[in-house]
């Protein structure tokens, strides 16, 4: 699966860009996905306008970890991996019987969005098993792209030349975009359009980027390790509306 955002919509993190990085315009003239069409067959993209794309393919996939699409409300969704309560998840968000991972994420995101009973990291937290996905909502422009907390799905990000986001589960995708500017997501992590980056597992605790050098010396990006002496400030107000939502959290 691929994805790459515009900045409007997902602003990079400064610590994953790179100095000497190599990188290209992903988004140019469909750079990236056409090389994602030439080495993996049957895909498909999927056009955001403005905000970018996402392509995905059923190609060279794992039994074990299936990939998955869906669009419901436009809000469009890739998900992969497998999650075990499936059947609590459906039944806690009302959904039928035939909903599985990809539907679960959509409803959890727009459960959020607009009733809010719960922080992102509480329901990030319910889901129990491997898993990555990046969500797109083109109604308010808003991103929520999430791991689970032991990295079980091969899962990747970095920023091209125009400091677009590119999210990925093959690497070699990644570099092709980014060049050096790239690093593996972090886990047990998420990420917002507004929020920017941050611990589901530990929501209280800053992350801190921590360079990545490569066998030449070279910084490569950054990974983001949970700063165990930092605090959040907490008292965030809940929020009621999908426009409340998506500018606060």
């Amino acid at each position: 699966m691929l994805a790459v955002l515009d900045k409007s919509v997902a602003k990079c993190p400064e610590a994953l860009q790179s100095p000497h990085s190599d990188s290209v315009s992903a988004l140019r003239d469909g750079f990236l996905t056409q090389h994602f069409s030439s080495v993996h067959s049957g895909s498909v993209t999927v056009d955001l306008g403005s905000s970018g794309l996402i392509a995905y393919s059923m190609d060279k996939q794992s039994p074990l970890l299936p990939r998955l699409f869906a669009v419901v409300d436009d809000i469009f969704c890739l998900f992969q991996g497998h999650i075990e309560n499936v059947a609590h998840l459906k039944q806690q968000y009302g959904l039928n019987k035939t909903a599985n991972e990809v539907i679960i994420v959509i409803e959890a995101y727009r459960t959020l969005r607009d009733r809010g009973p719960y922080p992102a990291d509480q329901v990030l937290r319910d889901f129990h098993g491997k898993f990555a996905f990046i969500l797109y909502d083109s109604s308010s422009k808003t991103t929520f792209v999430a791991a689970d907390a032991d990295g079980s799905v091969p899962f990747f990000w970095g920023t091209d030349s125009e400091e677009h986001l590119v999210f990925s589960d093959d690497v070699d995708i990644v570099k092709k975009g980014c060049g050096k500017s790239f690093a593996p997501f972090p886990k047990g992590c998420f990420f917002t359009t507004s929020g920017g980056l941050r611990s589901f597992e530990h929501p209280l605790n800053e992350l801190k980027p921590v360079p990545r050098v490569d066998s030449s010396g070279q910084v490569c990006g950054a990974t983001f390790k949970v700063d165990a002496e930092s605090r959040k400030e907490t008292g965030m107000p809940r929020v009621g509306s999908a426009a409340n939502w998506s500018q606060n959290y």
